[in-house]
C-alpha cells in the first residue's frame, strides 16, 4: 500500500497534467474557412523541356553520371571509361564556350591527409590536361583538391573507397 499523501500527490499531479494539455487544445472556429480553389502562382511553371540549357543542372542530367570519373587504388591515369566520360564534358563545355569548370580531386580514406590532397590535385589535373588535350581553353579550367575530405560513400570497403577515388566537373554559371 501506498501512503495517503502519495496517492493524493499522484492524483493531482494527473489532473494538473490533463488540465494544462486542455488549455492548449485549440478551439474550433466559428466559422470555417472556403474550400481551396485552383492553385495560382506567380512562379513560372517548369519547362518541359528540363533544365535550363547551360545550367550546372543540364550538365549533370546531360552527362548521366559522366560527370565524374573514377580512379585505381593510388592512381591518377585517365582509363578508357574515363576518356569517354571527359570527351562528353568537352563537347558540352564546347556548345557553352562561356562556361567555366572546377574540377574537384577526391582519394579515398586511406593515406595521410598530405598524401590524399596530392593525389586529388594530380586526379584533377589529369582530368583537365584530357579536356584541354580535346579543345577546350585551360583558362575556364579550375582544380581543386579534397583528399580525403569529401567521402561520397562512407564504408571502410573496398566498394566504399573505389567510389571516393574520383574526379568530379561542376560548371560555374
Amino acid at each position: 500500500m501506498y501512503p495517503r499523501h502519495v496517492k493524493t500527490g499522484s492524483t493531482m499531479l494527473l489532473i494538473a497534467g490533463a488540465l494544462a494539455m486542455s488549455a492548449c487544445a485549440s478551439k474550433a472556429p466559428k466559422e470555417l474557412p472556403p474550400e481551396p480553389g485552383p492553385a495560382t502562382t506567380t512562379q513560372p511553371a517548369p519547362s518541359a523541356s528540363g533544365p535550363q540549357p547551360g545550367s550546372q543542372a543540364d550538365f549533370v542530367a546531360r552527362m548521366m553520371g559522366s560527370d565524374t570519373i573514377y580512379f585505381q587504388l593510388n592512381e591518377d591515369s585517365i582509363d578508357s571509361a574515363d576518356q569517354a566520360a571527359l570527351s562528353k564534358q568537352a563537347q558540352w563545355l564546347q556548345q557553352y564556350p562561356s562556361k567555366r569548370a572546377t574540377i574537384e580531386g577526391h582519394a579515398d580514406e586511406r593515406g595521410t591527409r598530405e598524401y590524399n590532397l596530392a593525389l586529388g590535385e594530380r586526379r584533377a589535373n589529369a582530368a583537365k590536361n584530357y579536356l584541354v588535350s580535346l579543345g577546350v581553353d585551360a583558362s575556364r579550367i579550375n582544380t581543386v583538391s579534397y583528399g580525403k575530405e569529401r567521402p561520397i560513400a562512407l564504408g571502410s570497403d573496398e566498394a566504399s573507397w573505389a567510389q571516393n577515388r574520383r574526379a568530379v566537373t561542376v560548371t560555374i554559371d
